[in-house]
């Protein structure tokens, strides 16, 4: 019988980003319920593992996007942001996790 082939290319980013997207779609429940640390350092984390993965995988146009959100959700210094702008920002962070993490693929080796 014969094997078949592995696939040419992994999606390292896409685990790290549905997870990220997950938090920031459910950030406006959490906020309410005092989880905002919670969802600043999981975001900022998962937004660096994901640059990481864009710089394996040589999708240099990605890592300037996910620095940017590691540095607007950081936990360490928090941006002073609130309001409708804030609220907006989480679902639109997520759909950018999910558009980076489906199309940043590394080469298998």
């Amino acid at each position: 019988m014969a094997q078949p082939s592995p696939a040419a290319a992994q999606r390292n980013a896409f685990v790290p980003s549905l997870l990220a997207a997950i938090v920031l779609f459910l950030a406006p429940l959490l906020f309410g319920a005092g989880w905002t640390l919670f969802v600043l350092l999981t975001t900022a984390i998962l937004a660096l593992i994901v640059a990481w993965f864009a710089v394996q995988a040589r999708h240099w146009w990605w890592v300037p996007v996910f620095v940017a959100i590691a540095v607007v959700w950081n936990p360490v210094y928090p941006l002073p942001l609130s309001g409708p702008v804030w609220i907006a920002a989480q679902p639109v962070a997520a759909v950018v996790f999910l558009v980076g993490g489906a199309l940043i693929r590394a080469r298998r080796s």
